[in-house]
């Protein structure tokens, strides 16, 4: 379970989140949703514990372990995609996520030999093949085509199967592929 409760967060003097509540509940799959700068990543790093709450009380299920896919991709640029998706993940499970994926034939490429497509579709592959209680995904599908969005989602839905997913997207068909609740901030 996720759960804020009065949670204040500013940026200096402009404030972002004002006395913000939100639970999710283990299992929930949801999107936030608004206008640009209302606060949707803002909340995706506080319960990533990348920001903290300048008051109020953020809980978040004990020891949860939390996957995530930023708005950029983060790729170590100085790994191969297969050391990008070992990192933090299981060896065979990368694998099996890039054979679905179709990219099996740049598992030894490095980040700046992929398209931005390519790049984000490995993001994705790497929070998936590291497992996690919590799934993060900031913008998901940015930059990749609608044939490869819908095997990307497969993907997702595959392995988060049971998690919880937060997610954020101004795109509906993004909320549809993954089955998520709006929650209207």
């Amino acid at each position: 379970m996720i759960k804020f409760q009065n949670v204040n967060f500013s940026y200096g003097e402009k404030k972002v989140l004002e006395n913000f509540d939100l639970i999710i509940k283990t299992g929930d799959r949801v999107c936030l949703v608004g206008e640009s700068g209302i606060g949707k990543t803002t909340v995706l790093r506080l319960i990533m514990g990348l920001e903290k709450a300048q008051s109020g009380t953020i809980e978040i299920k004990k020891n949860a372990k939390i996957s995530a896919v930023f708005q950029e991709d983060r790729l170590l640029p100085f790994k191969t995609v297969l050391e990008n998706l070992t990192l933090f993940g299981n060896f065979d499970i990368a694998n099996k996520i890039l054979q679905k994926l179709g990219m099996v034939d740049t598992k030894n490429k490095y980040p700046a030999a992929l398209s931005g497509g390519m790049a984000r579709r490995i993001s994705i592959a790497r929070a998936l093949a590291s497992g996690g209680d919590i799934f993060i995904f900031d913008e998901p599908f940015n930059g990749i085509d609608e044939e490869n969005v819908k095997i990307t989602a497969e993907l997702i839905n595959e392995y988060t199967k049971g998690k919880t997913v937060v997610m954020v997207s101004h795109n509906k068909r993004d909320i549809e592929l993954l089955n998520a609740q709006i929650i209207n901030m």
